[in-house]
């Protein structure tokens, strides 16, 4: 499923939650492809204890969620939790 384009600035900050309604944290960043432009990671701060339970590669102090488990974008940023283990 492809999302529709939007700028980056409207990701930054948004609440990240799985399908079920679990709180993960905030948009702090994104990680791209250099070549191809291409979104790998949204780095999401302040994770949450059921966040940190989960088995999510961290960086600087971040979660990496893998762009392929985001399933909408609205007020917030949709997950599909089994998708990123």
């Amino acid at each position: 499923m492809a999302l529709e384009k939007r700028p980056s600035k409207e990701l930054l900050g948004k609440l990240v939650v799985t399908k079920e309604g679990k709180k993960i944290g905030f948009v702090k960043d994104l990680s791209f492809e250099a070549r191809s432009g291409e979104l790998i990671h949204v780095v999401v701060a302040s994770p949450t204890a059921y966040a940190a339970s989960l088995s999510v590669e961290a960086k600087d102090g971040g979660l990496l969620v893998p762009y392929s488990a985001i399933l909408a974008i609205g007020d917030f940023v949709v997950i599909g939790e089994e998708d990123i283990r």
